[in-house]
């Protein structure tokens, strides 16, 4: 028999989540707009206080590195309308 606490613990072991970017960027403001507390903000969104520390440093390293502006949406954009011009590329290509 196995102790469900463990199983339990195992299970959720497993278990990542996702965010989007625009979550990312949405949850980043909310502590550099307002001012307030990275445990406060990570607490009323259900996401683990390391993690949403680690957002808001990774866009204070970026603004500091000159990415000034360029937000993970942003990011996320320009990624998705790159792959979509290569894919158009090859499209193009083929049809000639």
């Amino acid at each position: 028999m196995v102790d469900t606490s463990q199983e339990r613990m195992f299970i959720m072991g497993n278990t990542r989540r996702e965010f989007t970017p625009e979550f990312k960027d949405e949850a980043v403001k909310l502590v550099i707009n307002t001012g307030r507390a990275v445990a406060t903000v990570a607490r009323e969104l259900g996401v683990n206080e390391a993690t949403l520390g680690r957002w808001v440093n990774l866009f204070k390293a970026s603004q500091d590195a000159g990415e000034a502006g360029i937000t993970e949406t942003e990011k996320a954009e320009l990624l998705r309308l790159r792959k979509e011009n290569a894919d158009l590329k090859l499209d193009r290509a083929f049809l000639k």
